[in-house]
């Protein structure tokens, strides 16, 4: 699959079973919502305490990332079960198991497997720090095979955003901070909001994208029922609370570095002005891995300013 941003690969560009037919539908490019979080709970929870547990901090990284890829895979199968490109109207990034590349049974049997991976991972935390961590761990894995699974599908309704906000903000968030520190901050609850707003801006920007398409198959995301406006509000909405926060964080963290986040508005600022202009069809796939990237850089600039907020402490 071609490296530059919204490319989309020929069908005879990918051969059926191939690592890079697996790569279509686990979306590394994707990862970066999975990564984010950890990233920030790990180092806010560090700036508040002085400590880490590096094999719990890999273990919870590992964990959120096997969350992302099962969700990647069942959107894959999934949305190809629903026959969901049969109209032919589908603009966004190619599906494995659509193109003939990976068998659906194929597939399932790939994200058992990864269930599997996160379960025995989710035992080590539960070992680690107890039972609590088997109900964060539960409802993760829940969410992310019903986002496409099931008789009623999270991706066929307008809460598609809310779930990517709970999950890969809120919950990934807190919950690093709690199993590696034992307490959750407040810097820690701000930032999550903070980060659950970008993650869920990322899916804003693809259902805004297949707004025309989803209507078609039957899929009710938040833009087909709210309409172009309502989309265009929320993504503004989004960016404008994950930056409204950051002062706060730094008031509550009492540390001027956690304000580094602040050197990105004009890149939002510019990606919400594209977000605006972009012509429909695959050219928004441009606008959601920058989205991407911003969620990554937002993360990365928060987590340096905890560091050296502790280290100048």
């Amino acid at each position: 699959m071609s490296a530059k941003r919204g490319t989309v690969p020929a069908a005879t560009a990918v051969r059926s079973g191939s690592l890079q037919a697996w790569s279509v539908a686990v979306r590394p490019r994707t990862l970066h919502v999975a990564l984010s979080p950890v990233l920030v709970g790990a180092t806010l929870g560090f700036e508040r305490t002085g400590r880490i547990d590096g094999f719990a901090a890999l273990l919870v990284l590992a964990a959120a990332l096997l969350m992302q890829v099962i969700t990647n895979m069942q959107n894959d199968v999934g949305y190809t079960v629903r026959g969901g490109d049969s109209s032919g109207t589908r603009t966004g990034l190619p599906r494995a198991t659509a193109n003939g590349w990976l068998s659906v049974r194929h597939v399932r049997a790939g994200i058992v497997l990864a269930a599997l991976a996160a379960t025995a991972v989710g035992l080590a935390l539960v070992a680690h720090r107890g039972w609590p961590v088997l109900a964060i761990g539960t409802a993760s894995l829940l969410a992310a095979l019903a986002y496409m699974g099931g008789p009623r599908p999270i991706a066929y309704t307008p809460f598609g955003e809310f779930t990517v906000f709970s999950f890969f903000g809120l919950v990934a968030v807190t919950g690093t901070d709690w199993v590696l520190t034992g307490s959750v901050g407040a810097t820690s609850a701000l930032a999550a909001v903070s980060i659950g707003c970008l993650a869920a801006a990322a899916l804003a920007v693809n259902n805004h994208r297949d707004i025309a398409h989803d209507r078609l198959v039957g899929r009710h995301t938040f833009a087909v029922t709210f309409g172009t406006r309502g989309s265009q509000r929320l993504y503004a909405g989004l960016l404008l609370v994950a930056f409204g926060l950051v002062p706060a964080i730094g008031h509550v963290a009492q540390g001027v570095p956690m304000l580094l986040p602040l050197l990105l508005l004009p890149s939002a600022w510019r990606l919400h002005r594209d977000f605006l202009r972009c012509p429909p069809g695959t050219a928004f796939n441009d606008v959601l891995f920058r989205t991407f990237r911003l969620e990554l850089w937002f993360a990365a600039l928060l987590s340096a300013g905890a560091v050296a907020s502790r280290l100048i402490a």
